[in-house]
């Protein structure tokens, strides 16, 4: 099952990923490549450093869903890759349709919340200031609504009276960092 993850950002997720990759929990899996929309971001140091193929494209940053030309470049650059499975690890912008239809269930979100609680930007500390007792991190199918996709998996996150912000997302981040690859080496094993 070849892999394409799609970032924005520092990458701790894509990470996550790599490392179980190269560990060998992932099954027959095989991360192809890291493509992220923001030119120097230090998710493509990391998939450099895992001998892994980093490919930044130009998306315009001032929207927040990607326009029907970026998603033909979007969609021209994943190809060369031939994924079976596409990750979002980080990926700040909203998809467009056509590329959700152009990979029909071949995309996985990781979300930091239990969906359907928390949707969109911000769920860690909207869900700390709200004084939610449980929260965690989901990774679901992408549809075309935002962070409304058949859910795959959730791992719960307590949280605990002594907890801080800063606190509370290092857990989070934890939990995302052992469930995403754990749903990778699943669909992993369901594709053989």
């Amino acid at each position: 099952m070849d892999i394409v993850i799609l970032g924005s950002g520092r990458g701790s997720n894509a990470n996550a990923i790599l490392k179980a990759w190269k560990d060998g929990q992932l099954g027959k899996a095989q991360v192809k490549a890291v493509i992220s929309d923001v030119l120097d971001a230090p998710i493509l140091n990391i998939a450099k450093s895992y001998q892994v193929q980093a490919r930044p494209i130009e998306i315009n940053a001032n929207t927040a869903k990607i326009s029907e030309g970026d998603t033909n470049k979007l969609i021209e650059l994943t190809n060369e890759f031939k994924p079976k499975l596409i990750v979002l690890a980080g990926f700040m912008k909203i998809l467009s349709h056509s590329f959700i239809q152009e990979y029909e269930s071949r995309i996985i979100n990781i979300h930091p919340s239990l969906l359907p609680s928390f949707k969109g930007l911000n769920a860690i500390k909207r869900a700390f200031e709200c004084g939610v007792k449980i929260s965690g991190c989901t990774v679901h199918w992408v549809s075309k609504g935002v962070d409304e996709g058949k859910i795959i998996a959730q791992l719960p996150v307590r949280v605990m009276d002594s907890d801080t912000l800063d606190s509370f997302t290092q857990k989070i981040h934890a939990a995302e960092h052992f469930l995403l690859p754990e749903v990778i080496s699943q669909l992993s094993f369901a594709e053989n």
